[in-house]
């Protein structure tokens, strides 16, 4: 798939990125993201310009290692778990159905 261009705004500046029509939507959820993210250091701080964005981009590498030390998000396990599940109530829904 071909990339297309994308105008976005962060932090009241705005870019010009790449992005494949496909992942449209999570790039500006990731926008959306990064501003906030960008907007709350800059309340906390007295930082602007690259000296912020690398404070922020910090703060985001931080949390996020956090998020891996602490078992980060197994979706190979959840998928797991809530196929267990449907297949568990998949049974009691059968003898259920049995009883009338």
């Amino acid at each position: 798939m071909d990339n297309q261009t994308l105008d976005i705004k962060l932090f009241g500046k705005e870019y010009r990125v790449a992005c494949k029509p496909d992942e449209r939507e999570r790039l500006l959820e990731a926008v959306s993201f990064l501003d906030g993210k960008l907007r709350e250091a800059a309340s906390r701080t007295s930082a602007a310009g690259e000296k912020l964005a690398v404070m922020t981009a910090l703060n985001i590498a931080h949390e996020f290692l956090q998020f891996q030390r602490a078992g980060g998000f197994d979706m190979p396990g959840l998928k797991r778990r809530i196929e267990l599940m449907n297949t568990r109530l998949d049974g009691v829904l059968a003898q259920q159905e049995k009883l009338f």
